[in-house]
């Protein structure tokens, strides 16, 4: 029997040892369930091992090991995580949000690696990085978009401050290639990336993660608008995008706009001590200050305590479309060679009761946020003031707006990357900004050098019509039908090439939001790609309209006027 398996059976016999250590402190457990455990177990090493020595082709151990992990780990919800010691500075990350490194977006873009994003005022950035630049060497190492995933780059880029990394790219307009030195550092992306007055009388915070310090970042961003601003009467917390973080900080915001002793959440575990209610402990910043809450998609976990807690003891009105639904509680393990768990140990549940994960997992949309409820799987709960909310899976906004789904030119234009080369582009051409990001303006003279662009790159796309189109040829073929249908075919297919000629000009009015946004960040970074959007922001605006309508927003509030969340 060769190292490896020597030591696989050494670790297989220590858990069994565990197993039966464990059994004398867990009176929840009968010996037959632990039994069982080492059983399957024991099953499971025999099978590892005659897979690994008998199978057709050769295995890699680590790789087919952490498939099977994996799979029995999704086989629980899609939170329970494996953490190999190679993602843990990743997973630090989502904790601290600090890192060591060079404070740069790095992604693989058609098999090449792509500098996508410079962090403002960071290390890449004093040392001449730029995005669109492609990484083509590491140190002596030769970056191969098509063996490299993001995370072998990241941590290649990644390592302690005060060291150096040389780092060779291909830069758009220049020939041949240049030797970049960066010196790493201690990486911290803000919480609070931007807040300011979006009218006379009107505050606005975006808070973009729940990392170490939120809440103080929360706090002091509210407290200098108000300095500043003393005539400000209403704020506007963005929490769309936002996915969360650490449950302290959750309701330490929380906190800060509701009554010291109120309940913010409560926690509900098997295990002991994973049930517990947890309570506002400090003195608030403001009690009376109309507030509208942000939400979207991508709001989920501690941006769902903050909005729920807001909605349930009505405190402030949310607007926006449906959170994601991630009412679970994760805490980590440590595992042998410095890896770690991060398990699901408790459901979260806001002050009126409701625990707003998603409780029909097949009801989710592609990007995992929860998808239509079935009435049938929804609980009614009522808020402090007595309105009507509901469970079932995420925040239902008391205010919907609706995003329409993006059309497919628009899709394209962002996943081919079309919107982002021509950035980079547009920065060779113009190498300064005179404009604030909220000043700057697509104009037609800059829509048209976006279309010649896309002309000169052939960007094709494929509409759904077409895709169905498609798949109908195939269908008339199978079944021999489409000699009979072939010239109409033809000339549908060439209505359909005519008719798509106009999308660029058509569809203008989706698309520059993404233009605007991708060419103001080559000057002003993620601030400014942030700022550029805020004029033309429909929840945005529907927050300014609620707050400066006082009757309105109190009525939504006191539930004269029926809110959206109180429908099903």
């Amino acid at each position: 029997m060769n190292k490896f398996f020597k030591s696989l059976w050494v670790r297989l016999a220590a858990l069994g040892l565990s197993i039966v250590m464990i059994t004398g402190f867990a009176g929840t457990t009968s010996e037959e369930q632990y039994f069982e455990i080492a059983k399957n177990i024991d099953i499971f090493g025999k099978l590892y091992r005659e897979v690994y020595l008998s199978y057709v082709d050769e295995v890699e151990p680590g790789k087919f090991m952490r498939e099977g992990i994996d799979a029995m780990l999704e086989s629980l919800d899609p939170f329970t995580q494996f953490i190999s010691a190679s993602e843990i500075e990743d997973f630090k990350f989502m904790n601290t949000g600090q890192y060591g490194g060079i404070g740069a977006v790095v992604t693989n873009v058609n098999n090449k690696v792509i500098v996508t994003e410079i962090y403002e005022g960071n290390p890449a950035q004093n040392a001449g990085l730029e995005a669109g630049d492609e990484i083509v060497k590491i140190d002596n190492l030769d970056v191969d978009g098509n063996k490299m995933d993001n995370l072998d780059i990241r941590n290649l880029l990644r390592g302690q401050p005060k060291t150096g990394v040389k780092i060779t790219v291909k830069r758009p307009g220049s020939a041949g290639t240049q030797v970049i030195e960066v010196m790493r550092d201690d990486i911290k992306i803000k919480n609070v990336p931007i807040f300011k007055m979006v009218s006379k009388e009107v505050g606005y915070i975006s808070l973009t993660g729940f990392t170490q310090n939120a809440s103080g970042e929360v706090r002091q961003a509210f407290e200098q608008l108000k300095k500043e601003n003393p005539e400000m009467k209403g704020l506007v917390l963005d929490l769309r995008g936002n996915p969360g973080g650490l449950l302290f900080e959750a309701i330490e915001v929380s906190n800060l706009f509701i009554p010291k002793g109120e309940k913010v959440v409560e926690t509900r575990g098997r295990i002991s001590g994973a049930t517990k209610v947890y309570q506002a402990m400090n003195t608030p910043v403001d009690l009376e200050l109309p507030v509208c809450v942000l939400v979207n998609r991508g709001s989920a976990s501690a941006s769902e305590i903050v909005s729920g807690v807001l909605q349930d003891l009505d405190r402030g009105l949310i607007l926006g479309q449906r959170s994601y639904g991630k009412g679970l509680v994760q805490n980590t393990r440590p595992l042998s060679y410095n890896a770690q768990v991060k398990i699901t140990t408790a459901k979260y549940y806001t002050p009126s009761g409701r625990c707003i994960q998603a409780i029909d997992y097949t009801h989710r949309n592609e990007d995992g946020s929860v998808g239509k409820i079935p009435d049938s799987l929804m609980t009614s709960f009522k808020t402090k003031a007595g309105r009507v909310v509901y469970d079932g899976g995420g925040i239902k906004p008391d205010l919907v707006i609706e995003r329409p789904d993006l059309h497919k030119i628009t899709q394209d234009l962002l996943s081919k990357n079309v919107i982002f080369d021509f950035a980079t582009q547009y920065k060779l051409d113009h190498p300064s900004m005179a404009q604030q990001p909220e000043e700057f303006v697509i104009t037609d003279e800059i829509y048209q050098a976006f279309t010649d662009f896309c002309k000169k790159n052939t960007f094709t796309f494929e509409t759904q019509t077409e895709k169905e189109l498609g798949d109908l040829k195939k269908i008339l073929e199978k079944e021999s039908y489409n000699v009979e249908v072939e010239n109409e075919m033809k000339a549908l297919e060439a209505k359909l090439k005519e008719g798509k000629k106009d999308d660029l000009k058509d569809f203008r009015n989706e698309i520059t939001p993404f233009l605007k946004a991708e060419i103001v960040s080559r000057y002003h970074f993620r601030i400014g790609r942030m700022r550029a959007g805020l004029s033309e922001d429909p929840e945005l605006k529907s927050a300014l309209a609620l707050l400066s309508d006082k009757s309105k927003y109190a009525s939504l509030l006191n539930g004269t006027i029926i809110s959206d969340a109180s429908k099903k």
